[in-house]
């Protein structure tokens, strides 16, 4: 049964592959964005579909709309864009989700909080359980975004416990795929552009600290499955694919699939706070959701890098 659903941040690289998802399978999508880290080009395709709609709209502003189901992705996911504005950020995830949590609550429906992998912070236990309550430093550059998640997600059970609203709540790992920003300072995305250009390709520390690498679509799919689930399980659920990376390895493996490269890997100081190892456990993803990823690395490269290759092309630009 088709249904009329909003999606926050809708305009940015995961909301509009779960824009496409969400119209493909017959929804009607309200799609809600400020545009502060969102980019109009990736709904365009989107904006002529005649059961997509797009408001600009900030999410600490009270909404009011007539829908049966929402997803709240509105954040700065990225250290370049999340640290642009701190204060911005931590509002975003706060009163954010107070607004939607207001929203979902007057209309009685089920909403889904976007949270991160972040809340566990530099983790002490590997891989990281749901179980695990995170290692978060609450004063550092990164804790605009990692303790206003974990602020949000506060919320979301309060609300849940309080007013016996209809929550989901997923904590998404380290996700890639086409629809990334060049500039968003991510991993995967730096990589590649640095090895499309030929320029040297940064590693951050000595490129031993690991991450786990999820294709957009993966993700997506657990998603959808989490907010659609029928068993009464609320999460938090670890959405992530749990194939563990060095970053060293991440390069390597780009520069070997895009042999054109002259790029050479260089090393800089590490970020603060940045964690040193991350790693899913999806056990639960399995037993509730009867979820776990398709697609390994090697494939989802390839077609993000085939993305950035069009990408550079068209508007050809420098990190």
């Amino acid at each position: 049964m088709s249904k009329r659903i909003l999606v926050t941040g809708g305009g940015g690289f995961i909301g509009s592959h779960l824009c496409k998802r969400l119209l493909d399978e017959g929804n009607e999508v309200l799609c809600v964005d400020n545009f502060f880290t969102g980019q109009r080009k990736n709904i365009h395709a989107l904006l002529s579909h005649k059961n997509f709609e797009l408001l600009r709209h900030d999410v600490t502003m009270p909404l009011f709309v007539e829908v049966d189901q929402i997803y709240n992705l509105a954040c700065p996911a990225s250290p370049v864009h999340y640290q642009f504005d701190p204060v911005q950020t931590t509002k975003t995830s706060v009163l954010g989700a107070v607004n939607m949590l207001g929203l979902a609550k007057r209309l009685k429906i089920p909403i889904l909080q976007a949270s991160t992998s972040e809340v566990y912070g530099d983790p002490d236990v590997h891989p990281q359980p749901e179980s695990y309550w995170g290692k978060v430093n609450p004063i550092g550059i990164r804790s605009c975004y990692d303790e206003g998640k974990r602020c949000a997600e506060t919320l979301f059970f309060d609300y849940y416990r309080q007013s016996k609203v209809d929550i989901r709540v997923v904590r998404i790992f380290n996700t890639y795929g086409p629809q990334m920003n060049q500039h968003d300072g991510r991993v995967v995305s730096n990589f590649i552009v640095q090895a499309l250009q030929s320029q040297d390709i940064t590693i951050y520390g000595d490129g031993s600290q690991t991450r786990s690498f999820q294709y957009v679509d993966d993700l997506v799919e657990g998603m959808i499955r989490m907010m659609n689930n029928q068993d009464g399980f609320v999460g938090p659920v670890n959405i992530g694919n749990p194939n563990e990376f060095t970053i060293k390895e991440l390069a390597e493996k780009v520069l070997a699939m895009i042999p054109e490269s002259t790029s050479k890997i260089i090393y800089k100081d590490l970020p603060s706070d940045d964690p040193r190892q991350r790693q899913p456990d999806i056990k639960l993803a399995k037993k509730k959701l009867d979820w776990e990823p398709h697609i390994d690395l090697d494939e989802g490269l390839v077609k993000t890098i085939e993305y950035f290759k069009r990408e550079l092309a068209e508007t050809p630009s420098v990190i």
